[in-house]
């Protein structure tokens, strides 16, 4: 799979994102629920705090990837959805630990929200992967 950046602007990039991808001969497509902090049997984890949801949220979205033989490197789009964007901004350092890694900056969209499906939950991220 060739992936090539389009950015007319640089802005997004200091945020750690491409504004779009053109992806060529990639064979094959998975697309990610929303994941979010809830431990293997659905619980909600870490009330109340953004940072620990969203790093057990990327875990949770790692450990989908690969069981469909995928990673970060992979991801070709991202949803994020918070109920409190400030707070999540301030935390976004986790998604460049981890798609920066694998030098991997997929064009992204970042949502408020009043609320996610299961109360007490703060953060959830969806992903498009291509391989």
């Amino acid at each position: 799979m060739q992936r090539t950046a389009v950015n007319p602007w640089n802005w997004s990039l200091g945020l750690g994102y491409n504004q779009a991808e053109i992806i060529e001969g990639a064979q094959r497509q998975v697309i990610c629920a929303g994941q979010t902090a809830v431990d293997a049997n659905g619980a909600p984890q870490h009330p109340g705090d953004m940072r620990a949801q969203i790093d057990l949220a990327l875990d949770n979205l790692e450990a989908v990837l690969g069981q469909a033989g995928l990673g970060f490197g992979d991801v070709i789009r991202l949803g994020v959805f918070a109920t409190d964007v400030d707070a999540a901004l301030s935390h976004f350092d986790l998604l460049g630990q981890r798609f920066g890694a694998a030098h991997c900056a997929p064009p992204m969209t970042l949502l408020g929200v009043t609320r996610l499906a299961i109360p007490g939950l703060l953060f959830e991220i969806e992903a498009t992967a291509a391989a």
